[in-house]
């Protein structure tokens, strides 16, 4: 750890990125006010995207935004892990390999031709993974983009010596503490709150609009704490309570966080169902 002018020891942070959007790392700096005064209680010694100056590690913690997607990602990913004591993976390209795995159901080769004017330039994987599937991770933020204020309670957190605490039951209960309507009940929307973890505040929904899932699967919908959502019961109400067609019920899970197991597993059975009804038509 370095010292600051108070000469107590200071945490040292570092920010990574990975293939993403920086929109998570765009919400650190967000924080403003807050973020100066975090500056009192750690050191920002490695963040390429506010500063030229780049510090060696270890470091005490490192948030890493994006997915994994190069050769080149997979081996550094484990130099990152190598040099922090505690890694924190923020938003939805570095907890569920964001929108970019949508390519792993898909022809990667194929991609490249549509997209690239010279593909024999581009070197990537055929998979863009979370970072979990490579290294140890200790805390998840989930979002895309993440919620600041959820940051920073995770960065205090850590700053007093307190294990964080971040939620993990779903969004419906964040709808119940803002007294909304639900969308699904009173509008027919095929709202994915029921399955979604809660800590975007009910954004969609407050707006009269259906939650898309950008917080990722929740834990502990169903009887207890680390047991997955239950997402079948509501891919089937999609289904058969709200007439969406196999392919509509894909969709909704094959999103932003489609590459979450549960919403993964459900949207590969609903795949199942469209060639079923593809094949008898």
């Amino acid at each position: 750890m370095e010292r600051g002018n108070t000469g107590k020891e200071r945490l040292r942070l570092a920010v990574f990125k990975f293939a993403s959007c920086d929109g998570c790392q765009l919400s650190i700096l967000n924080l403003e006010d807050e973020l100066l005064a975090l500056g009192q209680a750690l050191d920002i010694v490695y963040f390429p995207e506010v500063s030229s100056k780049m510090n060696p590690g270890p470091y005490d913690i490192a948030l890493v935004e994006g997915s994994i997607t190069t050769e080149e990602d997979a081996h550094r990913i484990q130099s990152v892990r190598e040099q922090a004591k505690v890694l924190i993976t923020i938003g939805a390209c570095a907890t569920a390999g964001g929108i970019q795995a949508l390519r792993n159901w898909a022809d990667v080769e194929s991609f490249k031709q549509v997209v690239y004017p010279s593909p024999h330039y581009i070197q990537s994987l055929k998979t863009s993974t979370p970072t979990s599937e490579h290294v140890h991770v200790d805390f998840e933020l989930w979002g895309c983009p993440i919620d600041k204020g959820q940051l920073l309670r995770v960065i205090t957190d850590l700053l007093a010596g307190v294990h964080p605490r971040l939620p993990a039951e779903s969004v419906c209960l964040e709808c119940k503490r803002h007294e909304n309507v639900c969308v699904m009940v009173a509008k027919g929307l095929a709202c994915l709150g029921p399955v979604t973890r809660a800590g975007c505040g009910a954004i969609c929904p407050s707006m009269g609009r259906d939650c898309y899932g950008c917080f990722g699967p929740t834990e502990g919908a169903r009887k207890g704490p680390g047991l997955p959502p239950n997402t079948a019961s509501l891919a089937s109400y999609f289904h058969d309570g709200l007439h969406l067609i196999p392919v509509e019920v894909l969709r909704r899970f094959r999103g932003i966080n489609g590459y979450a197991d549960a919403f993964k597993q459900e949207s590969e059975r609903w795949e199942l169902e469209k060639e079923n009804v593809k094949g008898e038509t």
